[in-house]
């Protein structure tokens, strides 16, 4: 059903939908040049955010562009394999999302309290399995998600109160008792996700304890502001998460169901650019020199 019928609210969501997808779009793909062609910024920590921006430009890929185009043509369907495709997609996606995450968190861990044996520990080969397994366990999830939500028999309406597939608005069309597979999927995956949160949060009071035996203030406060862009960005997107599948009524079209799928579906590929560029210094300072080349050379 996307957003209400009034035309011209159809217009502006599809525009402000426009505006935030060209804008993640362009700034993660700049994330992605940067870390690629610039030499200083060839550290796990970019390879892992390179890995994240491609994260984040699939992940709003898989809702917004569809949604936009819906409240343009003021349609209001999809296919039945395109939203089995939905549902597999953004789990996908966001599963792989988590768990780099909860990989760029160690990083942090390692450079911060093991900087000695930092390059041991975080070297090329062990990056690169690190990021595989995110991919991996997202597309596990994202594939007995969409077998436990399709597996079912649909009853009744065939009406989804969302801009996109979500899990929680389907299965309030699934046949009495049949979603148990389902629930137990989901279930098991916030298990799962906690002890994920847990393994951060041990990640960081570790990070935090090490910072505060810094003599230095500003010492701690350079080290300590490498963090705050990565625990923003992993509180965002678990607090609306978590706030969408468990404490909302999917059964309800109501204004802050919406609001919060929009939250953990937009936000965070759009404000992860913004997070971590804008506080980082290496990053400006590979922009301004491409930047800066580019001006050279047309003059």
């Amino acid at each position: 059903m996307g957003f209400p019928d009034d035309q011209v609210l159809q217009r502006l969501y599809a525009a402000f939908f426009s505006l935030v997808y060209l804008a993640a779009l362009m700034g993660n793909l700049l994330i992605i040049i940067l870390t690629t062609v610039d030499q200083h910024l060839q550290s796990p920590m970019y390879f892992f955010l390179k890995n994240l921006s491609l994260i984040d430009i699939c992940y709003i890929s898989v809702t917004v562009p569809k949604s936009v185009m819906n409240s343009l043509t003021n349609s209001h369907s999809i296919s039945f394999v395109g939203c089995a495709s939905q549902v597999f997609l953004v789990v996908f996606f966001a599963g792989t999302e988590f768990a780099l995450l909860l990989v760029m968190s160690y990083d942090r861990y390692a450079a911060i309290c093991c900087p000695l044996h930092y390059e041991a520990i975080m070297n090329r080969g062990t990056c690169v399995q690190m990021v595989r397994a995110s991919w991996f366990s997202g597309c596990f999830y994202g594939s007995i998600h969409v077998a436990g939500t399709f597996s079912v028999h649909f009853c009744g309406s065939n009406i989804v109160h969302q801009f996109f597939c979500d899990i929680p608005s389907l299965l309030t069309l699934v046949c009495s008792q049949e979603q148990i597979l389902e629930y137990v999927f989901i279930i098991v995956s916030f298990g799962f996700a906690f002890v994920y949160f847990t393994l951060m949060v041990a990640s960081y009071a570790n990070v935090v304890s090490t910072v505060l035996r810094i003599p230095s203030s500003q010492g701690r406060f350079k080290t300590f502001s490498t963090c705050m862009p990565h625990f923003t960005v992993v509180t965002l997107f678990l607090s609306s998460g978590y706030t969408s599948y468990l404490g909302l009524n999917s059964k309800s079209s109501s204004s802050l169901n919406l609001f919060m799928s929009v939250l953990y579906s937009l936000l965070p590929p759009s404000l992860n650019p913004v997070i971590y560029s804008l506080r980082n210094r290496d990053m400006k300072a590979a922009l301004g020199k491409i930047f800066g080349d580019k001006m050279t050379t047309n003059i």
